[in-house]
């Protein structure tokens, strides 16, 4: 189905506080930790046995034609199978997003429902936000996912990236990690291409 160019989110008026974790710190200079050290092998093992989780926190699109501030929710229930919220300061949905294989399923703002195997390419025409979703939820984990261009920090876990697909240079940057789960996963991260910059704060994880 032909998705027309429209835009789904309200701009949310968040305080400036609630992201303000977000502000990055630039990757540390100087070769970190090799990519081929036995901990940093170990970690990406122990990551990858996690099979749901679940994590919560604040959202950030920021480019030149729009500001997009949201809570999101996502929920990981297996390797194929997840779901995204994200949701305005009162509570309501603004976008729901639930993935199974390869077909992706998302409900708007109005109750109104697309379906197609392409989530990223269904998101961007229905918000006009750019996001590499596939990348992202390994990203999000701490993992490099098909980047292979990536840098460590002092305890063995990702720190930066970068990422070309389709004539795009994606960057991420990894700003803390949160030591109340074993393994640590992300606190914050931030992606920018262009003048597209991505922001979520992690405020808690659930993993089994």
């Amino acid at each position: 189905m032909h998705l027309p160019p429209r835009k789904l989110l309200r701009l949310l008026p968040l305080a400036s506080v609630l992201l303000a974790a977000c502000s990055i710190n630039k990757p540390q200079q100087g070769p970190g930790p090799s990519t081929t050290s036995p901990q940093w092998q170990q970690h990406q093992q122990a990551v990858a046995k996690i099979s749901q989780y679940q994590t919560r926190g604040a959202f950030a699109y920021l480019s030149d034609k729009q500001k997009v501030y949201a809570r999101f929710n996502w929920q990981q229930t297996a390797a194929d199978r997840y779901r995204l919220l994200l949701t305005n300061p009162l509570g309501s949905t603004e976008l729901q997003l639930d993935a199974q294989g390869s077909v992706v399923q998302i409900v708007d703002n109005k109750g109104k429902r697309y379906v197609s195997n392409d989530a990223e390419k269904m998101i961007s025409q229905l918000t006009g936000m750019d996001i590499p979703l596939a990348n992202l939820r390994q990203w999000m984990m701490g993992l490099p996912g098909d980047a292979t261009d990536y840098q460590l920090n002092g305890q063995y876990q990702l720190q930066s990236l970068n990422y070309s697909r389709n004539g795009q240079q994606w960057k991420v940057n990894i700003s803390g990690y949160d030591s109340k789960v074993n393994p640590p996963l992300p606190a914050n991260l931030e992606l920018t291409e262009g003048d597209q910059r991505i922001k979520l704060r992690m405020d808690s994880w659930t993993t089994q």
